[in-house]
C-alpha cells in the first residue's frame, strides 16, 4: 500500500462510539431493579412499590448506616485492601457512645458519674472508638505485613468481644433525648450524604485521593514515586474505622439503645454495596458516586424482597449471588482491559 493511501486512511474520521459512564450504567441497573419490583408488587400485593414515598423514605433511612460504613470500605478497597471489622466496630462504638448518653436518674447507668452529658461527648466517644480500632487495623497491615483479610478478621472478633465485655451482655438503655435526636427523622441520611459529598471531593480533587488510587493501581510504582505507602494505609484504615464509629453512634441513636449485637453482617453489606457500585477488588478504581448507587441498589432489593413477601433466607442467598456476580463482572472488565 502506498504512503499516500496510508495517510488518506489515517486522516479518515474514526467512527463515533458512545459509552455510558459507569455510574450511569449502575443507575440503570438500579432503575431496572426498581421497575422489576414495581411489576412484582402489583402482581403479588396489588400495591405500588416505587411510587410510595413513605416506602422510599424507609429504604433510604435503613441504608444510611450501611452507606456511612461503605464510604470507608470504598477507600480501603481502592487500595486493594479489605475491612471485615466494620460491623463489630459499629457495635463497639454504639455501646461506648450510648454509655455516655444515659440519663442521670437511671439506676443502672454504666458510668453513674458521666450521665446527662452534652451531646458532643458521646458522639466523640463513638467516633474515637472507631478511630482507635481503625488505627490498629492500619498499623497491623502497614508494619507487620499481615494481609488485610487476617488483620481485620482479628479485630472483628476482638471488637465484638469488647462490646460484649463492656455491656456484660446487657443493652445500654435510657438515653437522653438529645442523643436520640441524631438518629431521628432524616438526620442519618443527611449525615450519610454530607460524608459522601466530602469524600467524593477528597478522592477526586486532592492529593490524598490521588495517592489512594496510585497505591491500589500499583503499590510498587507508588513507593518508587515517593508515596509513603505505609503511612497512607494507616490513614485509610483509620478513616474507615472512624466512619464505622460514626455509623455505630447513629445506630445507637436510632435504636435509643446500645447493644453488643448491633452491626452483625454490616461489613458484608458494605462490601457488597461497594462492589455493586463498580469499585474494583483488585484496587485502583472506584468512586463514591458508584458506592452511593450501590447502597441504594442493596436497599431497594432488601425492601423489595420483603414487599413481595420473600423469606429473609432467600434474600441472603440472592445477596450472596449478587456479590459473586459483581466480582465476576469486575474480573471480566479487568481482563478485557489487558
Amino acid at each position: 500500500m502506498s504512503t499516500t493511501a496510508v495517510n488518506t486512511m489515517a486522516s479518515l474520521p474514526t467512527p463515533f462510539k458512545f459509552k455510558l459512564p459507569q455510574e450511569a450504567s449502575i443507575f440503570l441497573v438500579l432503575l431496572g431493579i426498581g421497575l422489576l419490583f414495581e411489576g412484582l408488587g402489583w402482581y403479588v400485593t396489588g400495591q405500588s412499590f416505587l411510587f410510595n414515598l413513605d416506602r422510599l423514605q424507609i429504604i433510604i433511612l435503613q441504608m444510611a448506616v450501611i452507606g456511612i460504613i461503605a464510604i470507608g470500605v470504598n477507600l480501603v478497597i481502592i487500595t486493594s485492601g479489605i475491612d471485615l471489622s466494620s460491623g463489630s466496630v459499629v457495635a463497639a462504638a454504639a455501646v461506648v457512645s450510648a454509655s455516655l448518653a444515659q440519663v442521670s436518674d437511671f439506676p443502672r447507668a454504666v458510668f453513674p458519674a458521666l450521665t446527662d452529658l452534652p451531646i458532643i461527648w458521646p458522639v466523640l466517644a463513638g467516633a474515637i472508638t472507631g478511630l482507635v480500632i481503625g488505627l490498629l487495623n492500619g498499623s497491623l497491615i502497614a508494619y507487620t505485613a499481615i494481609p488485610p483479610f487476617i488483620a481485620t478478621l482479628g479485630t472483628m472478633v476482638a471488637a465484638r468481644g469488647f462490646a460484649k465485655w463492656f455491656t456484660g451482655g446487657m443493652p445500654v438503655s435510657m438515653l437522653t433525648d438529645d442523643f436520640a435526636w441524631i438518629g431521628s427523622g432524616a438526620n442519618p441520611v443527611i449525615i450519610f450524604l454530607v460524608l459522601a459529598v466530602l469524600f467524593h471531593v477528597v478522592l477526586r480533587h486532592t492529593r490524598f485521593g490521588k495517592f489512594t488510587y496510585a497505591i491500589g493501581a500499583n503499590r510498587q510504582a507508588a513507593i518508587v514515586s515517593g508515596i509513603n505507602v505505609n503511612r497512607h494505609l494507616i490513614w485509610i484504615y483509620t478513616i474507615a474505622g472512624l466512619l464505622a464509629g460514626i455509623a455505630g453512634t447513629v445506630t445507637a441513636a436510632r435504636a435509643i439503645s446500645g447493644q453488643s449485637g448491633m452491626g452483625v453482617m454490616y461489613e458484608l453489606d458494605a462490601i457488597a454495596a461497594v462492589v455493586i457500585g463498580g469499585t474494583s477488588l483488585v484496587g485502583g478504581k472506584g468512586r463514591i458516586t458508584g458506592t452511593v448507587i450501590g447502597v441504594l441498589i442493596l436497599g431497594v432489593m432488601t425492601s423489595g424482597f420483603t414487599f413481595i413477601r420473600i423469606d429473609a433466607y432467600y434474600q441472603e442467598m440472592v445477596k450472596g449471588a449478587i456479590i459473586v456476580a459483581a466480582v465476576i463482572a469486575d474480573q471480566y472488565r479487568n481482563k478485557n482491559k489487558r
